[in-house]
């Protein structure tokens, strides 16, 4: 029986698809056995090992051996039983091109972007604070819970989508759950959604804060990556190769040149900014990121990022394995039981799960998954590679972070993520504070701050507080062993401060793109004058609910910048429980679908995550509205606030009556979402149960997919190409070549005339 498949839509065009049903080999089956049994022998010694040294490449080991196993079997089982993909069927992006929002994008090219997109704050920020109740329960959550719950919430929701000319997760709850569900659904998509934004464009203002080598090199990427827009649409089609190596150069370029303007006097005063003066520039250019086309400034700018990104967790895992640097943090820590951790308050269930939050499962990925990734998505075969396995690359991100978090100094570690009124500030009174946590190894001493803070060419590093400069000292620490020395540990340090910005940055552009594509879907839905909106790309309805997602989320952002408690330290567990509730609905919603096509004895996949989620997220929300430990809940703190305000005294870290009326407004807003967040997603998760239950007894429902299309474009399935594809590609480029026929994504004239609103 022939193995490999030609799909074929037209007589006159070469296939548009290839399948290849070569079974395993017994060579690939003997590598991923040995694979599989490496990766066992390395979660045993992590799990077993105690009151000795652990080297972190058994971390490492652990987590690339069970991506891989995952990758390979269990992503691949939901694909034969669940997404059957098929690439005779064309997406939305070939369907609905116009050069604006919907295009075929190359696979790499969107893997790029896709993987930029969501690959923000929480790998970066959470797992360095979740270090603090020891590096095992948090390794444990971060691999097994990608593989089982985030990798399989990412890839379900990009596939339903695409089946849906790209919908976004908001329109397709209120399609498949009606209009109870939908619209709760909805409304708790768009609040949660401006809570994320203003918390990742926090971390991004507190990491370009008076940095004027950051603040420079991240604007540089705006117009490197408006060349290669330009490029690769009018000059060089399809040639991602050599716009990738162009934008390689530039932005290493970008990232040198920012150290030396800094040195300078001009560098300096043009380019150390106040906090506001970034926030308020971010909220600018997430506009402006919204409403230009998509090819122009956000996918080559997002790709151009996954480069650095990429490259940098792929260098310091590398260190890793070159210096081997031994974990300093204890497997489980006293915190985990106790909740009494200065960089985060809680115990270890559920506040573990809430703080390392994207790293293993994230909700903001589903609106990535079903905003623009979609409308750019060439193959239906490729939904796996880029929502599965981009999710396994953002685990791999957060494994990275929680081993830079446990092999640096644990008094340091707790010196720079304890908040300030713990400290003092001071180096003498940091020191004493830590050492009363009964931390294991040599006490600290003033010198162990004022002197990493001088290897690093800062002036302290003492309550820096929100995870990023942790995570800048232990990427130090790895490549200063073998990469430059000791001298090279302040460029090392400012590198990855820069890093960490660029990373985050590329969320908040393609966050407020995706929220402005839920805007437009949920106005439409009133019909009337207001079913224009129901195409996310005509243009006045673009700016207009681009302009609504920047103020929502600009106005919260400009409000955390401002916040006495320190901004990040309050609103990031807001911002876990948020983005975990979001995971809910997502896991509804697709679960829904799954019932709803026949295959509820398939539900279990993503049910399971589901429950767990529901489980942890309410037992977190419950804590942070009802609990009495004021350094756990919005109402307590309101409370003492308030009656501290009455009595004419200052409360908590205030320092000024001013401060105290900022707390008590902050702690409202915040402890208030909290109820609405919890409500919306019981309502949505309620009638999910309901509407299963009752297609479950029926034996299906109707079906919300669009009508199916033939592809006439071809684009080879894996990241790789096969040899097969690639002949098959060269009979396209002939055509290509002699004008018979377009390359998919080049600029086009009569492109935006076959776009059509989607149903």
């Amino acid at each position: 029986m022939a193995t490999i498949e030609y799909l074929r839509t037209d007589p006159d065009l070469p296939p548009v698809g290839v399948v290849d049903r070569s079974p395993i080999t017994p060579a690939k089956k003997a590598i991923f056995a040995g694979i599989a049994i490496l990766g066992a022998v390395a979660w045993a010694i992590l799990a077993i090992a105690r009151g000795e040294d652990v080297n972190a490449v058994w971390i490492v080991i652990a987590a690339v051996s069970t991506y891989i196993i995952a990758y390979r079997f269990y992503a691949r089982f939901i694909e034969w039983k669940i997404t059957k993909p098929r690439d005779d069927l064309a997406t939305p992006a070939e369907i609905l091109e116009n050069g604006k929002d919907f295009m075929p994008m190359d696979r790499r090219v969107l893997y790029g972007h896709h993987f930029a997109a969501i690959a923000g704050a929480g790998p970066l920020v959470g797992p360095v604070l979740a270090a603090q109740m020891g590096y095992l329960p948090g390794t444990i959550w971060i691999v097994v819970g990608v593989c089982l719950a985030g990798a399989v919430q990412d890839y379900l929701v990009l596939w339903a989508s695409t089946k849906r000319r790209g919908r976004s997760l908001g329109q397709m709850a209120r399609d498949e759950l009606g209009a109870v569900g939908g619209i709760a659904a909805i409304v708790a998509i768009l609040v949660i959604m401006m809570i994320l934004l203003a918390v990742l464009a926090l971390v991004v203002v507190n990491a370009l804060g008076e940095s004027p080598w950051g603040v420079f090199s991240i604007a540089m990427t705006i117009p490197i990556a408006l060349f290669m827009g330009v490029y690769l649409r009018f000059l060089r089609p399809g040639k991602v190769g050599e716009v990738s190596a162009i934008g390689i150069a530039l932005l290493l370029l970008a990232i040198v040149s920012g150290g030396w303007v800094s040195e300078t006097e001009w560098g300096a005063d043009w380019f150390t900014l106040s906090r506001t003066t970034i926030a308020w520039l971010l909220i600018a250019y997430g506009f402006l990121a919204s409403v230009l086309p998509v090819w122009l400034l956000l996918a080559p700018r997002d790709y151009l990022s996954t480069f650095m990104k990429i490259g940098t967790i792929g260098l310091l895992a590398v260190g890793i394995l070159i210096t081997m640097p031994v974990l300093k943090a204890p497997a489980i820590s006293d915190f985990a039981s106790t909740g009494t951790g200065p960089a985060f308050a809680g115990s270890l269930f559920p506040f573990l799960f809430i703080t390392i939050a994207c790293g293993a499962l994230s909700g903001f990925h589903a609106l990535v998954s079903s905003g623009t990734t979609p409308k750019l998505l060439e193959k239906e075969s490729h939904a796996r590679m880029i929502g599965y396995g981009g999710m396994l690359m953002e685990s791999f991100v957060a494994v990275m972070a929680i081993i830079t978090a446990s092999i640096i100094d644990q008094h340091l570690y707790f010196g720079m993520n304890a908040p300030l009124g713990l400290t003092g500030g001071t180096p003498e009174k940091a020191a004493a504070y830590t050492n009363s946590l009964g931390l294991a190894g040599p006490p600290a001493t003033p010198e162990t701050y004022s002197g990493a803070a001088a290897d690093v060419g800062e002036n302290s590093i003492i309550s820096r507080t929100g995870g990023a400069p942790t995570l800048a000292v232990g990427i130090s620490e790895v490549f200063h062993q073998f990469l430059g020395g000791e001298s090279m540990k302040s460029f090392w340090y400012h590198f990855a401060i820069m890093f960490e910005a660029l990373f985050i940055l590329t969320t908040i552009d393609a966050g407020t793109r995706v929220a402005r594509f839920m805007t437009s879907d949920a106005l439409g839905n009133f019909g009337g004058p207001l079913s224009k909106f129901k195409d996310p790309s005509w243009r006045v309805g673009a700016w207009l609910c681009s302009f609504v997602v920047v103020a929502a989320w600009g106005s919260i952002l400009l409000m955390g910048v401002t916040d006495p408690l320190g901004g990040i330290n309050a609103l990031y567990p807001l911002f876990g429980i948020a983005n975990q509730l979001l995971a809910a609905v997502a896991l509804t919603v697709v679960m829904t679908i799954i019932v709803k096509k026949g295959l509820a004895k398939w539900a279990w996949i993503p049910g399971i995550p589901l429950a767990w989620d529901l489980l942890v997220t309410m037992t977190a929300s419950w804590q942070k509205i009802f609990s009495d430990d004021p350094k756990l809940g919005y109402w307590k703190q309101h409370s003492l606030c308030q009656q501290a305000q009455e009595a004419g005294k200052l409360c908590l870290t205030a320092k000024t009556p001013e401060d105290v009326e900022t707390v008590i407004r902050n702690t409202f807003i915040q402890g208030t979402l909290s109820i609405v967040f919890a409500v919306l997603v019981l309502i949505v998760a309620v009638v999910g149960a309901l509407v299963c239950f009752r297609a479950w007894r029926s034996g299906g429902g109707e079906t919300t997919e669009s009508p199916e299309e033939p592809s006439k474009i071809f684009a080879p399935s894996g990241f790789v190409a096969t040899a097969t594809e690639k002949a098959v590609q060269k009979e396209w480029d002939e055509l290509i070549a002699t004008g018979k026929v377009r390359a998919p994504g080049a600029a086009h004239a009569q492109g935006a005339a076959k776009a059509e609103a989607p149903a």
